[in-house]
């Protein structure tokens, strides 16, 4: 493995890290200004801004940890991706599910999904996340309860 490798790994660790730990400004600072989102299924948005309003809607309404992560990266350390589980608690309803999602109650969901980055000077310049959200809303149209992440 390349040492430019090792950093983009090294990288996208540390964001899952500051994900976790629930560190928005450790996490938002690991971003490239011009940061370019791709939202799985979704819109693209671009900044940093535009990506920490995100989260903020995603913290309103989810409470979510990554486990299972598994990084892989290139010599070049440029690209990499990550799949993951997002172990989940739908706690707000979001205006934005597909219709006919039930209201938030505390359902808990467990997601496979998946990132891929592109990297620039040390930061995230782009991520697009993946996940079935067929899947995620049959589990919070299926599950109950309050446990959870």
């Amino acid at each position: 493995m390349t040492d430019n490798a090792r950093a983009a790994e090294a990288l996208v660790r540390a964001y899952y890290a500051a994900f976790n730990s629930g560190d928005r400004d450790r996490f938002l600072a690991l971003l490239a200004e011009d940061v370019v989102h791709d939202i799985s299924g979704g819109a693209r948005e671009v900044g940093r801004e535009a990506f920490a309003r995100f989260m903020r809607h995603m913290d309103r309404c989810y409470r979510e940890l990554i486990d299972d992560l598994v990084v892989m990266t290139e010599p070049t350390g440029t690209q990499a991706a990550a799949t993951f589980t997002v172990n989940g608690v739908y706690v707000e309803t979001d205006p934005g599910v597909p219709p006919g999602t039930p209201p938030a109650r505390g359902q808990i969901y467990v997601l496979p999904a998946a990132a891929f980055f592109r990297l620039r000077n040390g930061r995230v310049a782009a991520i697009a996340n993946h996940y079935r959200m067929d899947d995620w809303v049959a589990q919070v149209s299926e599950r109950g309860g309050a446990a959870g992440p």
